[in-house]
């Protein structure tokens, strides 16, 4: 059994009492454990339409997916989106009155696991985006890439087993995207976690081990 299971996804936005769009017209495919895949397709394609459904942000849609032997709709949603995904945005949305670290550590603020050791998470995720040496700097001190990298910094801090990657590199220079890439791929290695990196961008998709392609609301 894959360790996600998509079957048969179908998402309609009713627009109007006349007017309606189908985003997803029944995409299905398989996910394993650990892997590093991308989804491709152009604007319009259907890719943030899934990645929202698989971020737990949509619940509105039919069909099914099954993480983990489970089908999404029956975790709870705030424990679904906190320990089982992390989602990093093409939008940094990071605090700017907060330091790195105090933005790395937003999510634990919320969390329910104020047992585990914490500092220690926070030190091994620091020295895997390479800003150990800033983490007192707030976001308007940083690149973009280095504000890309807390972003992920912070997504991981909740140690989730799928990363969503919603056009991460969108707003980087090809060099810098590079780098964010080479990170997502060295963390799938070292976390073992899922990744899901949504792309418009074919040489990046290709730096992945799968590509899945959208094309409207279906995969081909």
């Amino acid at each position: 059994m894959a360790y996600i299971e998509i079957k048969d996804l179908k998402r309609e936005y009713v627009m109007s009492k006349d007017v309606s769009v189908d985003a997803l017209r029944g995409v299905s495919f398989d996910i394993e454990k650990g892997e590093f895949l991308s989804v491709v397709g152009s604007s319009g394609s259907g890719k943030s339409t899934l990645l929202n459904i698989l971020g737990g942000l949509d619940w509105e849609y039919e069909g099914n997916i099954i993480v983990d032997g489970k089908d999404i709709k029956e975790y709870d949603h705030n424990f679904y989106r906190r320990y089982v995904v992390g989602t990093i945005f093409q939008q940094f949305h990071l605090i700017p009155s907060l330091n790195v670290e105090e933005n790395i550590l937003l999510p634990y603020k919320f969390s329910k696991r104020k047992g585990e050791n914490i500092n220690q998470r926070l030190e091994y995720i620091l020295k895997m985006i390479g800003l150990e040496d800033r983490r007192k700097h707030l976001p308007k001190e940083l690149s973009g890439g280095q504000a890309q990298r807390v972003a992920i910094g912070r997504a991981l801090i909740d140690s989730p087993k799928i990363v969503l990657a919603d056009e991460p590199t969108g707003n980087l220079d090809s060099k810098t995207g590079d780098s964010i890439v080479t990170l997502l791929e060295e963390l799938n290695k070292e976390e073992g976690v899922t990744v899901i990196l949504v792309t418009h961008d074919r040489k990046i998709a290709e730096k992945t081990k799968r590509i899945i392609t959208l094309v409207d609301g279906e995969n081909v």
